[in-house]
């Protein structure tokens, strides 16, 4: 049984992702990696992506493993604290194939809750 607390918090993580989605549509790499702002918002989206996934519930973590939460937190605390030591190409490769894959799965999850 999934909590209205996973919901909401699931809810959030879409919206973030799509806001991601949003900041990097129509970039090339070449753009991304000389747009600094860009780079910015990207990574402040993704640690706040890493944020929102530490308030799941472990029961619902569990429940969906296939999702790899503890690598996206990873994800999060790499980003908040060693920004300068990032490669920007990793975080473009996690925006554009890892971001869409994610906001795939947990759509199908919600649909699979109504």
């Amino acid at each position: 049984m999934t909590s209205q607390r996973d919901v909401q918090v699931i809810n959030k993580l879409l919206s973030e992702s799509a806001q991601l989605t949003d900041l990097i549509d129509g970039l090339t790499l070449e753009d991304f990696l000389n747009d600094e702002r860009t780079k910015r918002a990207v990574c402040m989206t993704l640690i706040n992506i890493g944020e929102l996934i530490k308030n799941l519930t472990d029961d619902f973590r569990k429940q969906h493993s296939e999702i790899p939460w503890k690598l996206i937190a990873g994800l999060r605390d790499v980003t908040a604290h060693k920004y300068q030591t990032l490669r920007m190409e990793d975080i473009w490769e996690t925006a554009t194939k890892d971001i869409p894959k994610l906001q795939k799965d947990l759509t199908a999850i919600l649909d699979n809750l109504a």
